[in-house]
C-alpha cells in the first residue's frame, strides 16, 4: 500500500509539472534589441488588492533602467513579469514588439538573466553552479566568467578551488561570493535581457565595489533593469523610474 500511495504522489507531481501556465504562447521569440514596453498593466496577487496600477513604461535597446521606490510598492512584482513569472490582469507587456503573452516560456526565458537578492545556488561545485547560465560552455570559458565577475581569486583560495562544493543554497560561501558567482552564471549565460533585484544588497562594502566592477562588464551592450537601495547601483543608469504605491 505504501508503494502504491508513493507511486501515485510521483504520479501526481508529474501531472502538476506537465500542466501549462495560464496564456501560455506557442510563439518562440529570438530577442536582438531588447526593447520593454509595459502598457498600462495592472496586476493583482489571486485577484485582491493591486499591486501594479496602469503602469506605462519603456526600456530601450541596451538601456540602464534603475527602479526605485519605497520596501512594497510593486518594484519586484513588475520585473517578475518580464519573465511570465506571473500574467498582468490588464494591459500588455512587450518585447521587441511581441506581447510576451503569445510567447513561450522556454525562448523567452533563455534570453533573460536574472541576479536577485535571494542568489540560488544548488549544492554542487562552483565549476556547475556557473554552468548552469550554459550547460554548453569549456572550463576555459567559466574560468573567464569568474574574472570577470571578480570571483576568482576567491575560487582559487578554496582547498578546492572551482571543485569546491557550495553546500545547500551556497552555505559554505559569503553572501557577497555567491552574488559574484551568480553575476559569473549570468555572464556565461550573455542574456539580452537582465534583471538585477537588489542584486548587492546585505553586503560588506568591500564585496559590493567588487560586484560593482563586475556588473560593468555584464551591463555592456544589454538591456538591464535594476532595483536597489544603495546609490551606488544606480548612480550610473541612464535613467531612474519611481514606483510609487503600484503606480
Amino acid at each position: 500500500i505504501g508503494i502504491q500511495r508513493s507511486l501515485a504522489a510521483v504520479e501526481r507531481i508529474f501531472e502538476i509539472m506537465d500542466i501549462k501556465p495560464e496564456r501560455e504562447g506557442k510563439k518562440r521569440i529570438e530577442i536582438k534589441g531588447g526593447r520593454i514596453i509595459f502598457d498600462r498593466v495592472s496586476f493583482s496577487y489571486n485577484g485582491k488588492e493591486q499591486v501594479l496600477k496602469n503602469v506605462s513604461l519603456e526600456v530601450k535597446p541596451g538601456e540602464v533602467v534603475a527602479i526605485v521606490g519605497r520596501s512594497g510598492v510593486g518594484k519586484t512584482t513588475l520585473v517578475s513579469l518580464i519573465p511570465k513569472f506571473y500574467l498582468p490582469d490588464k494591459g500588455r507587456i512587450l518585447i521587441d514588439g511581441k506581447n510576451i503573452s503569445d510567447v513561450n516560456l522556454k525562448s523567452l526565458r533563455k534570453n533573460i538573466g536574472i541576479c536577485s537578492q535571494d542568489t540560488f545556488l544548488f549544492s554542487d561545485t562552483i565549476k556547475e553552479n556557473i554552468k548552469f547560465g550554459n550547460p554548453n560552455v569549456n572550463v576555459e570559458k567559466i574560468k573567464e566568467a569568474a574574472k570577470l565577475a571578480y570571483a576568482d581569486l576567491f575560487i582559487k583560495n578554496l582547498p578546492s578551488g572551482y571543485e569546491t562544493k557550495v553546500g545547500e543554497r551556497g552555505v559554505n560561501l559569503s553572501g557577497g561570493e555567491r552574488q559574484r558567482i551568480a553575476i559569473a552564471r549570468a555572464i556565461i549565460k550573455s542574456p539580452k535581457i537582465l534583471i538585477l533585484d537588489e542584486a548587492t544588497s546585505q553586503i560588506d562594502a568591500q564585496s559590493e565595489r567588487l560586484i560593482q566592477k563586475a556588473l560593468q562588464h555584464l551591463l555592456k551592450n544589454r538591456t538591464t533593469i535594476i532595483i536597489a537601495h544603495r546609490l551606488s547601483t544606480i548612480r550610473n543608469a541612464d535613467k531612474i523610474l519611481v514606483l510609487d504605491k503600484g503606480e
